[in-house]
């Protein structure tokens, strides 16, 4: 842990003089003051962890003392000392927030114990001031950079986002960052990248679904002029354009195993060569992958490369889905609505208390995602300030749970092919959709329509 600071104040310099005197023996950094205005002086200039402070006191009493400490310096513990027949203004002081206390007359070893009793309230003050700054300065450098920040005070979000700090840190660490459709991978990316050193570089990013195998090397590595046919000029490929800073790939498990090799071989020697050159090009780049679908099993299933997937998952961040954390979605709707009304130049409206149940109580397949187009149209459609339930039309898989319920045979199989039968027209066919829609891996979707012969 990082040297404690602890600041001493009572009205007996000798007592002050001693414990200083010890405790700066045991490695603390150690301040002391005989009066409280002495005392503020100090908590202005220097930072405290620990506060040891006398009840009776000059100018005012512990007891004030603490309530003004508690107000303006809440991180700071505070361990009183009390005389004899002092027990009910310890009691108070325990009240309005102070951690230990001990008597007068005392052994200096006294002091030391409660100091080290105190020190995990300070490790965990100091932890939740830099989830506070972490978060603070993530969402100010999102918002600056992409127009939209990432917003949550959930468990979830907040482990998150302090995963993402501790990343950002070691710069030649592979990231993938994992969860369903619409909840942000690419925000998650992007917040890595501007947490580390390499903010001041490029951010790229690349839908690797969208890549066909007769572009890949040439947007990869880039290209010499005349090497193929279109190909009129020389041209850098997203390797040398993200020198130096991040290179993004989005939905990286639909990409061809073709393109796996020729990706994971750049990866490993850090160098490239433009299409029709043998000039080597070397690179210095983050790598960030993204997908939402469960690669690992993929890997198993020899359906992607087990060689890059290890490659790419050195530090894995899975995003939680909207439904496992609900007590973000009135930060995220507060958002979303003073946003679109901003960009419509109205009054941002409000939620009808029937539109704000109706809300809450959705599992939102789709994710933040979801949730913003929801809001942008119910800003669109909302009258005289308000949005009503009409306003937001949400999926209501009540029906489908309706007709399922009624299957007339209670066999296991029948009803599992039913209801991947009802996901699939759902879904118009996209199997990467049904999955998500029944919870289950893509991998594992396409084995049971095999299983049931489902066309």
């Amino acid at each position: 842990m990082e040297q404690l600071s602890i600041l001493i104040l009572d009205d007996e310099k000798r007592l002050c003089d001693e414990l200083e005197e010890f405790l700066q023996r045991k490695k603390f950094l150690v301040h002391t003051a005989t009066r409280p205005s002495a005392a503020f002086l100090i908590l202005e200039q220097e930072s405290i962890d620990i506060m040891v402070l006398d009840i009776k006191l000059p100018e005012m009493s512990g007891l004030e003392v603490l309530k003004i400490v508690k107000s303006n310096y809440n991180h700071i513990e505070v361990i009183m000392i009390s005389g004899h027949g002092d027990m009910q203004s310890v009691i108070e002081a325990m009240r309005k927030g102070a951690t230990d206390y001990f008597q007068k007359p005392f052994r200096l070893a006294d002091i030391e114990h409660a100091i080290h009793r105190t020190e995990r309230f300070v490790a965990l003050s100091r932890q939740l001031q830099r989830y506070d700054k972490t978060i603070s300065l993530l969402t100010q450098r999102l918002y600056e950079s992409t127009g939209a920040p990432m917003i949550g005070e959930s468990k979830a979000i907040k482990e998150v986002m302090m995963m993402m700090e501790k990343v950002a840190k070691s710069e030649q660490t592979s990231v993938l960052v994992t969860g369903e459709s619409g909840t942000g991978k690419e925000l998650v990316a992007h917040g890595i990248h501007l947490l580390s050193n390499r903010k001041t570089k490029l951010f790229h990013a690349v839908n690797c679904s969208a890549i066909t195998d007769s572009l890949f090397e040439s947007e990869f590595f880039g290209h010499k002029k005349g090497s193929f046919t279109g190909a009129m000029d020389d041209r850098a490929g997203w390797f040398e354009i993200a020198n130096g800073g991040t290179l993004f790939l989005d939905e990286i498990g639909d990409m061809p195993v073709g393109q796996q090799a020729k990706l994971l071989r750049a990866l490993e020697e850090r160098m490239v060569s433009r299409v029709g050159t043998h000039q080597k090009i070397a690179f210095d780049i983050r790598v960030i992958a993204a997908s939402n679908q469960n690669l690992e099993e993929m890997a198993e299933n020899k359906a992607f490369r087990g060689d890059l997937y290890h490659r790419l998952s050195t530090f894995v961040i899975d995003l939680p889905p909207l439904r496992q954390r609900k007590e973000d979605i009135p930060l995220l709707i507060n958002y979303f609505l003073n946003y679109f009304a901003g960009r419509m130049k109205i009054k941002t409206p409000r939620l009808s208390q029937e539109a704000i149940q109706k809300i809450t109580e959705y599992s939102f397949p789709g994710n933040i995602r979801e949730l913003r187009n929801l809001l942008e149209r119910a800003v669109i459609l909302s009258e005289d300030g308000m949005i009503t339930t009409r306003d937001i039309p949400l999926n209501n898989h009540s029906s489908d749970s309706a007709e399922a319920i009624q299957i007339k045979s209670f066999n296991l199989e029948e009803s599992e092919k039913f209801l991947i039968k009802k996901a699939l027209d759902k879904c118009k066919g996209n199997k990467s959709q049904a999955a998500q829609l029944l919870d289950i891996s893509w991998q594992a979707l396409s084995r049971k329509i095999m299983k049931y012969g489902i066309k």
